[in-house]
């Protein structure tokens, strides 16, 4: 069973947008969208880039070096160069906070 992880204020979240978080060390983005709240690893898997530095467009993360990219909702990648999914993580969002569920 996982454990949920406090990571962030809903406030620190904008539509349309990543942020980046560490919990546990692990590099996340959070992204904003369609008022609801998701969350991939932050790596690319294609080019190594921050996916939070990233264009976000509906439910699609773009990565900023080769312009790959991500279903935000399920981590799976859905323009190439990209191939490889990221990891989705399960969110909640209560209290005004973004809780993670990490392994």
């Amino acid at each position: 069973m996982s454990d949920w992880t406090d990571v962030a204020a809903e406030t620190d979240l904008f539509e349309g947008a990543g942020v980046p978080v560490a919990p546990g060390g692990r590099d996340i983005a959070l992204y904003s969208q369609g008022g609801q709240v998701f969350a991939t690893d932050n790596l690319c898997t294609h080019g190594h880039a921050r996916l939070c530095d990233g264009f976000l467009e509906g439910f699609e993360i773009e990565c900023p070096f080769h312009q790959g990219r991500f279903d935000i909702r399920t981590g799976q990648a859905t323009g190439a160069p990209c191939t490889e999914a990221v990891k989705s993580w399960p969110v909640k969002v209560e209290g005004g906070r973004v809780w993670l569920a990490l392994d």
